[in-house]
């Protein structure tokens, strides 16, 4: 091997290893940041508080997260990535666009529910931040993902992602009245069913068979 060669594969080793650890400090930085947002709101999630919980300096907190919003973001988008990952896992399989959507929208409740401060927190902040959030396109993402058999943001006609983002729109609106003790599980199930019924019911009715 020539020292060129070497130098770069020594380089490319030590850039790798870098890239884990960074990843590894943003996620100890989120976690920490949900942790103490799940026991006091966002008002705990000081950012000094923060950092000393995930073990880094303050300086380098900023550098991954310029702002508390920035940080919430970042802790609804883990949120979002576990529902991905049980979807991906588990694909909803209702034989009705609605249907799927439903399902998705439930497994959310119950992830979040799981934690009812941090829901709290975290949806109370995504709806009066004054910055534009993803939160909305990324559910609505989700959305058209089960319930137009594969369909994606890029993909949708306009009127497709209005739909699907009026459904994450009413589901985030339910889950805020559960949260307030003014539904049930049960209750924000039956509303959402009625909601996807309506909204989805010219999508697709069931997945396309393999070729």
């Amino acid at each position: 091997m020539t020292e060129g060669a070497s130098g770069m594969q020594s380089e490319s080793a030590s850039t790798g290893v870098r890239t884990r650890s960074q990843h590894q400090r943003r996620k100890r930085i989120v976690q920490a940041a949900a942790a103490l947002a799940s026991r006091g709101g966002v008002e705990a999630m000081q950012m000094r508080t923060v950092a000393e919980r995930a073990g880094v300096a303050l300086g380098t907190l900023y550098r991954y997260f310029p702002s508390k919003m920035d940080l919430v973001v970042a802790v609804v988008g883990e949120e979002i990535d576990l529902l991905e990952t049980s979807i991906e896992r588990r694909p909803p399989n209702a034989a009705t666009a609605s249907g799927r959507a439903v399902d998705v929208l439930m497994r959310a409740t119950r992830g979040l529910m799981r934690e009812p401060e941090l829901a709290d927190a975290l949806i109370r902040s995504l709806i009066m931040a004054d910055v534009d959030i993803p939160f909305g396109d990324r559910m609505a993402g989700l959305l058209l993902r089960v319930a137009g058999d594969g369909l994606s943001v890029e993909t949708a006609t306009e009127e497709q992602f209005a739909l699907a983002g009026s459904l994450s729109s009413v589901w985030v609106h339910e889950l805020m009245e559960m949260l307030r003790g003014r539904r049930t599980h049960e209750q924000i199930q039956r509303r959402i069913e009625i909601a996807a019924g309506r909204l989805l019911a010219d999508f697709q009715s069931s997945p396309s068979a393999p070729a």
